[in-house]
């Protein structure tokens, strides 16, 4: 079982008719909530690619949260490591532009996910757990998601992690790029994007940005623990770096895009169903990979990113929509 653990929220969407910014004197734009959160999604995505997952957080009483969990269940996502809360669901409002990237606005203050205490000690049936997002961001819960990524590590479960940074979340970015680079150590696989890399490394000044600025900070990190880094170029594909020098790059596919909600948690999915495909979440499977597995495992993956950015909101593909 794959466990993935985060936030659960409410993504407030732009609907099609009302895409365009509203002119002076017209109505606001028409605002369509969607399930979402990338640890959300990246646990429904799990399901629908067939891995037996499980998802491990704290979930509104409200409508927002019995639709919240409604949407695992129908995902075959378990859902017993769930905690409830009378406290309001998590609202993010989604800004589409042009290319299809969303940014988003969030309204989090006194909600229930903040509010995620630590579990016992997971099922011993769990083989990995992911985290990220805005979960490790938020405390009180970002404490206790750290303390069950520290504390699953150290009992050799497999561990997968995405920062998906949102900056205007984070009051403090240098104690916050302090507190990443602190849970390299006990991080078996770290994906994220060229953006989050860049400014997890603080760039923007001396270091400057691109993809030679991305490699060369991720194998710094690489060095501090992860067995491997997946780097995500959004249309352009993906990047694995393994130690001792291993780098192979897939090119993204090719398809209209609708909007990129839930790409990179579709990713997230594909890369932890895949690895299990190949008996491989463990550090030391992983360290046996050759260049021929990892090419399957991220054109795996950006197979089921395409099909997500091909239709709007945070909707990943089943298993039949990414077959080979």
């Amino acid at each position: 079982m794959i466990v993935v653990a985060g936030e659960a929220l409410i993504d407030l969407v732009p609907s099609p008719q009302t895409a365009l910014p509203p002119a002076p004197g017209d109505p606001l734009p028409a605002l369509l909530p969607r399930r979402g959160g990338g640890p959300y999604n990246t646990a429904v995505a799990l399901g629908r690619l067939g891995s037996p997952a499980a998802f491990c957080s704290r979930i509104s009483t409200d409508a927002f949260g019995e639709a919240l969990l409604a949407g695992l269940r129908a995902g075959g996502v378990g859902t017993s490591l769930v905690q409830r809360g009378s406290e309001p669901t998590t609202l993010a409002v989604a800004d589409i532009s042009p290319d299809g990237s969303a940014g988003y606005g969030f309204y989090a203050d006194g909600t229930a996910d903040r509010l995620f205490a630590l579990p016992p000690a997971l099922p011993a049936a769990v083989r990995a757990l992911s985290l990220g997002t805005c979960s490790l961001v938020l405390e009180p819960g970002a404490s206790a998601y750290e303390s069950l990524l520290r504390r699953e590590a150290g009992r050799g479960v497999f561990t997968a992690l995405d920062p998906n940074v949102r900056p205007g979340l984070i009051p403090d970015p240098d104690a916050y790029r302090a507190r990443f680079r602190s849970w390299l150590p006990d991080v078996a696989l770290l994906k994220l994007s060229e953006e989050d890399a860049l400014w997890l490394a603080g760039s923007g000044g001396a270091m400057g940005g691109g993809r030679d600025a991305v490699l060369a900070v991720a194998k710094e990190w690489l060095a501090a623990g992860p067995a491997a880094i997946v780097l995500t170029h959004g249309g352009d594909g993906l990047t694995v770096l393994t130690p001792g020098g291993g780098e192979l790059t897939v090119p993204g596919e090719r398809v209209t895009v609708i909007d990129t909600i839930g790409a990179g948690d579709t990713v997230n999915a594909a890369l932890l169903h895949r690895l299990d495909a190949h008996d491989a979440l463990s550090r030391t499977a992983v360290a046996a990979l050759g260049t021929e597995d990892w090419h399957d495992i991220l054109r795996f993956a950006a197979r089921a990113a395409a099909v997500t950015c091909s239709r709007a909101g945070a909707e990943p593909p089943f298993a039949a929509e990414v077959a080979a």
